[in-house]
């Protein structure tokens, strides 16, 4: 399909974004670099601060009904040891028909395949009728503040279908499950070991709690034919600093993966149950539940969807599978309220194995096609 921009050229765009280090923070440069590219072709841009360094981004083309969304977040994940990695992570890297960055799957390339379809749609005006709104996002590696700000705004309210930009390679995903993170913290009193009487010991009552919390939600017999079973697991857990000192403090940090048919709010409403038995007997255990995410399920035979697969086909050569996803995306926020009918995919270039991993890659040609993909989507919709 013709383009503003050649190959050249949209290999340039995913490396000036993959430069950007908006490790979890700092979003605004990418933002700024999106908005001044999005004003030289006059699409009508706008940019809304979230937090210090970390705007939200919206852009669209078109206007009047149906308006399909299309997201992404501006975010990567730090790059860790950088001596695992074979390139530097934030300069992007082609070898062997891979593009190699911080980002370049998770997920700036899928990024990048929606400004320059936005872009080409505009330019050659593919548009005859509706809108299409781009909201890229801050903090989606952690917490997702941005889509939580553009729910709470109302961004959402009149879209009729929403594609999530992550990377799904030749597949669609529908659904996805929840995500609980969830803090305990337990204060106790100090002591000499020898003399335990003396003190209370800040590690007992976490034990109490997450032993009983394994068993609770184990045994629920609860699970989603399409997602499976519930997953709790304590991830990081600290307590006491000398091993003959009774510790005075000590934290649990806990994440749960949750289905439709055991929600946040239950696992919520259980685990309060617990600290609060603790706390009867003695404990003074405080739970914060710092970030929930609902799981997301909507149906797998809409126009969208089928569109989608029919259109990917083409290039892929291949059947691309309806599928679920363990991961969490911005959906769990921007389709609150949205009932299982609401369109819905997440489908975007790269591998989902390489996300978060030294030597990050996307295919040079998955990214040059998904650029394609999504013009044909977005203006056949």
């Amino acid at each position: 399909m013709e383009s503003v921009f050649s190959d050249e050229q949209k290999v340039e765009l995913l490396a000036d974004l993959v430069k950007f280090k908006s490790v979890n923070d700092g979003e605004e440069q990418v933002a700024n670099y999106i908005s001044q590219l999005f004003k030289k072709h006059n699409i009508s841009t706008q940019v809304m601060p979230v937090a210090k360094n970390r705007v939200n981004l919206i852009a669209e083309v078109g206007s009047g009904k149906p308006v399909i969304g299309i997201s992404g977040h501006m975010d990567v994940v730090d790059p860790g040891d950088l001596s695992r990695w074979d390139t530097d992570p934030f300069v992007l890297t082609e070898k062997e028909g891979k593009l190699f960055g911080r980002g370049a799957t998770d997920m700036k390339s899928g990024l990048a395949a929606f400004i320059i379809a936005l872009i080409d749609i505009k330019e050659f005006n593919l548009l005859k009728s509706g809108t299409i709104r781009l909201m890229a996002t801050v903090g989606e590696e952690i917490g997702e503040q941005g889509s939580q700000t553009f729910f709470e705004q109302n961004t959402m309210d009149d879209v009729d279908a929403l594609v999530i930009g992550e990377p799904s390679g030749y597949n669609l995903v529908y659904a996805h499950k929840g995500s609980m993170d969830i803090k305990l913290t337990s204060q106790g009193k100090a002591a000499h070991s020898s003399m335990p009487d003396l003190g209370y010991n800040a590690i007992d009552p976490l034990l109490n709690i997450l032993s009983a919390a394994n068993k609770q939600f184990g045994s629920t017999g609860k699970k989603s034919q399409l997602l499976g079973n519930l997953s709790f697991n304590t991830t990081v857990f600290n307590g006491g600093n000398q091993v003959n000192s009774i510790p005075e403090e000590a934290v649990a940090e806990i994440n749960v993966r949750t289905i439709p048919e055991f929600n946040n709010h239950e696992v919520t409403k259980i685990m309060q149950e617990l600290v609060d038995d603790e706390n009867k007997k003695g404990a003074k255990v405080d739970m914060d539940v710092y970030m929930s995410l609902n799981s997301v399920q909507h149906s797998k035979d809409n126009k969208l969807i089928n569109s989608a697969k029919s259109i990917g086909e083409k290039y892929f050569k291949n059947d691309i599978p309806k599928m679920v996803s363990p991961g969490v995306t911005d959906a769990s926020n921007l389709l609150k309220n949205k009932d299982v009918e609401f369109p819905f995919i997440v489908f975007g270039p790269g591998e989902p194995n390489v996300c978060h991993q030294p030597n990050e890659y996307v295919e040079k040609q998955m990214y040059l096609d998904f650029i394609d993909i999504y013009k044909q989507l977005l203006t056949e919709y």
